[in-house]
């Protein structure tokens, strides 16, 4: 039997991920105990949070050792199984790592169906993306019928969702993206009521005429500059969801203080960060719902598969922060 290629953790970029900073090395074949199963990966999602997860320092989860496996979460298949829960042919997805396959006590683990969609979408935007715009939306933003939803870094894995579902639940949607070619996807193909170019716009301008009656709902993903133009146009008792900051996480210098902080004393906004972990115990109800809304083509999914094999895994990650990819970041493994 072949061995087991993983994807370890080097030494902690600066700025920028470097090649030099992952290694490829090679195991022997991981076999499962009792109660475990083997799963043979097929593809890995890419997501902005890796950034911080190499990162040393204090952050929502431990920092991932140097020598250890880096950490992903991917969908493949049981290949070989001791849990009677998990039989082998499932297709399944879960935090098992960037490597050709993972052993898995099935904790935090949930199968795909893939007579809904295939089975890269269930790292894309029926996995952790879909999950995070789903929860960070409805429990955390609290939309409801009628808000006004702004939506930063919005053709990307967890935006293109959010618009999405708000436009299920009766809101208006208003994404913030980068060029004209992704403005006009989420407007033209994901039925986003309007766009902002923030590299062609006035922000400040684009978000007053976007958004005539004010924001109700920001849901954050870039932070930095974006964020704090919203911030200036908030309604009373709005909610501010800081999903991600992404404006932030290569800078090598202390970012700048939010000139619209005032906003939040003023319009009695309610702030919350938040994780997807945080809503682990209800994953099922997300997918299951997500998943639905995809069926009956209320749900619209893109993926930005990338061949190359987990070698490609550090020149594909940088392609998050550059803007080079177009849809959910997934490498075929």
């Amino acid at each position: 039997m072949s061995n087991n290629r993983v994807v370890r953790l080097a030494s902690r970029p600066v700025g920028m991920v470097v090649r030099d900073n992952f290694e490829v090395a090679e195991e022997d074949m991981p076999e499962p105990g009792e109660g475990e199963f083997r799963v043979k990966v097929a593809y890995i999602s890419l997501d902005p949070a890796m950034r911080g997860w190499v990162a040393e320092g204090r952050s929502y989860v431990p920092p991932v050792q140097i020598g250890a496996t880096m950490r992903a979460f991917a969908a493949g298949y049981v290949e070989a199984s001791n849990h009677a829960d998990y039989k082998e042919g499932e297709a399944v997805i879960g935090l098992f790592g960037v490597q050709h396959y993972a052993i898995s006590d099935g904790n935090n683990v949930v199968k795909a169906n893939t007579s809904l969609a295939p089975l890269e979408a269930w790292v894309g935007g029926l996995g952790m993306p879909g999950v995070t715009a789903y929860f960070g939306l409805l429990e955390v933003g609290e939309a409801r019928e009628g808000d006004t939803v702004v939506v930063s870094a919005a053709s990307g894995a967890v935006g293109s969702i959010v618009g999405q579902i708000a436009k299920i639940k009766g809101c208006r949607a208003v994404g913030i993206a980068g060029g004209p070619e992704k403005c006009a996807y989420i407007v033209d193909e994901l039925g986003f009521d309007a766009a902002i170019d923030y590299k062609n716009e006035d922000l400040r301008e684009a978000i007053k005429r976007t958004c005539p009656d004010g924001i109700d709902v920001n849901f954050e993903n870039v932070g930095g500059e974006i964020m704090d133009a919203v911030l200036g146009r908030m309604n009373t008792f709005g909610r501010v969801a800081i999903c991600g900051m992404i404006s932030m996480y290569n800078s090598t210098e202390p970012p700048k203080a939010l000139a619209n902080l005032r906003s939040i004393l003023v319009n009695r906004l309610k702030v919350r960060g938040f994780i997807v972990f945080d809503f682990v115990e209800k994953y099922g109800e997300a997918l299951q719902t997500l998943g639905k809304w995809h069926a009956e083509g209320k749900l619209k999914l893109r993926q930005d598969v990338r061949d190359g094999g987990i070698e490609a895994f550090p020149d594909v990650l940088n392609l998050l922060y550059t803007g080079g990819n177009f849809g959910k970041l997934v490498l075929k493994v």
